[in-house]
């Protein structure tokens, strides 16, 4: 079964105009961090060049196309999780960061600490030589203007949330069955200065442990901190259920206990692996055995070639 590497693209309603882009950047992403498993690379080197590829793709709501908070400016949060030391590292409200998750990797690598935010956060990329980029060059044209359109009084920034193209994530065990996970987000559009979500919380925004599997999620964050949403489908796993029963549990609980969409990949030590939504859609790719696996909408499963350029 192994090795095997799963990336999503974030849940919600994808405009028509958006949904090639978003299926082909998931199936690239995927490739990239499956080619470092083929190389003998580690699970954390491939969900971080997975996560890499798709900030620096303007497609995503995460590094260039994030979402704005309320003053028009990009704030993002990030995170990665090793499943053999249960190491995690995050960043949250970062803001002149090419790749938080690059950032994210450095916090679980070079400190004591699981998370820095804002300010720190930004003071230890400098000292660990991550240039910083302008805040323009993380802005597209799409996210200023649905910035602008939820300025509005009667503008409902959550509702809307849902027709962005969402956090993203990835989730991969290498040949040795070392299990990794990563998220990135630019978060919830619209939001207060300063609002941190799910993504950079351990058990919510993912979670990965070599003896359970790896959980990378995307949809309302509030909705997922509140349910603990990684931890949940692994909680069901570590009770006998499959990776796709466990995601679909986790995801109807959180949708009849507090009302929130999401959407998740994940993987089980053996290199089963689901990607499960309760959302209209959610991009999502996935490598295994030299077939790419990918689909937008509920009940969709393309496969192809991993030798085939999608």
């Amino acid at each position: 079964m192994l090795p095997v590497v799963v990336v999503h693209g974030g849940a919600g309603h994808i405009p028509k105009e958006r949904t090639e882009k978003s299926t082909s950047g998931v199936c690239s992403a995927a490739r990239a961090g499956y080619t470092i498993l083929q190389g003998g690379g580690s699970s954390m080197d491939a969900v971080v060049e997975a996560v890499s590829e798709l900030e620096n793709n303007p497609s995503f709501n995460a590094g260039c196309g994030s979402v704005l908070n309320v003053k028009g400016e990009v704030e993002m949060d990030a995170i990665v999780m090793d499943g053999k030391t249960l190491g995690s590292g995050a960043v949250s409200a970062v803001r002149n960061i090419a790749n938080p998750v690059q950032l994210a990797r450095l916090v679980m690598d070079k400190t004591s600490h699981a998370c820095l935010t804002a300010e720190g956060a930004s003071l230890f990329a400098q000292a660990m030589g991550v240039p910083q980029v302008s805040q323009e060059s993380l802005i597209t044209d799409y996210s200023r203007m649905r910035w602008k359109k939820n300025l509005a009084p009667d503008a409902n920034p959550v509702k809307c949330q849902m027709g962005k193209m969402g956090t993203v994530g990835a989730v991969a065990v290498d040949s040795e069955g070392n299990i990794a996970c990563a998220t990135s987000t630019g978060g919830m559009l619209n939001k207060m200065e300063g609002r941190v979500g799910d993504t950079p919380c351990i058990g919510c925004g993912g979670y990965a442990d070599n003896k359970l599997g790896a959980v990378s999620t995307t949809g309302h964050g509030e909705a997922i901190m509140k349910v603990t949403l990684a931890r949940l489908i692994l909680f069901h796993m570590e009770q006998g259920q499959s990776v796709e029963a466990a995601s679909d549990l986790g995801l109807a609980y959180m949708k009849s206990r507090v009302g929130g969409l999401g959407g998740v990949v994940t993987v089980d030590p053996q290199g089963h692996w689901a990607a499960r939504f309760s959302s209209l859609q959610m991009a999502w790719a996935a490598v295994q055995k030299d077939t790419l696996h990918y689909g937008l909408y509920a009940g969709e499963h393309f496969t192809q070639s991993n030798d085939n350029p999608r």
